[in-house]
């Protein structure tokens, strides 16, 4: 029943008289896309109310601080390189007698 009572009024255009698009291709006034401005007339109460809702959004997103990276030490994240290889690191290099006690030719 509410949206019923809605369509009796005509939902008002959200513009705000900067009519200048973003990067993104948002008015920086309303922060409608380009088609959402120019098919305004031919939408629907509930579908210019869906418009609406989603430049509400897009406005809190745009005013939001700047979320925060999570700083992460280098050592912890970094991959090692296969061309930094240090053989000595990882390759036992004496021999003992006893390693070939079992070997035969």
């Amino acid at each position: 029943m509410k949206d019923l009572q809605l369509d009796f009024f005509d939902v008002p255009s959200p513009c705000r008289g900067v009519c200048k698009a973003d990067a993104r291709g948002y008015c920086q006034g309303c922060f409608r896309t380009r088609d959402e401005r120019f098919g305004w007339l031919d939408l629907s109460n509930s579908e210019k109310q869906r418009v609406i809702k989603l430049c509400l959004q897009r406005e809190k997103r745009r005013k939001a601080p700047p979320k925060e990276k999570k700083e992460q030490s280098d050592s912890e994240n970094k991959q090692p390189s296969l061309l930094d290889f240090k053989p000595e690191q990882f390759i036992c290099t004496s021999v003992d007698e006893d390693d070939f006690n079992d070997f035969e030719l």
